[in-house]
């Protein structure tokens, strides 16, 4: 499995697509897939059918995944790539912008 630049709990800008500039907070990731769900993005609506969980059905507004190329990592307020690199025997992220360690 390759080394995904983005994780769960992140926040991230979208770059391309509909919601371009959009930003939010990375909720999910699917990494064999290479998509992402962001909180308040590509927001699409479901017809759900009468459950347990949700007895009345209806309509439902719910993200769907985007690709996560179209999405770019903010970090103190701008976006920047994300490298690796290792601190001590730590593989650590780092922003490509300002080579400050992410965590």
């Amino acid at each position: 499995m390759s080394m995904l630049k983005i994780k769960k709990g992140d926040t991230v800008r979208v770059i391309a697509g509909k919601d371009r500039d959009a930003e939010g907070k990375v909720v999910s990731i699917d990494a064999k897939n290479h998509r992402v769900v962001v909180e308040g993005v590509n927001m699409i609506t479901k017809h759900a059918k009468p459950s347990q969980a949700n007895p009345n059905g209806g309509i439902v507004k719910m993200e769907a995944p985007i690709d996560i190329s179209n999405v770019m990592l903010v970090f103190k307020g701008k976006t920047t790539r994300v490298g690796f690199k290792m601190e001590g025997d730590k593989k650590v992220r780092f922003a490509k912008s300002t080579g400050e360690v992410i965590d």
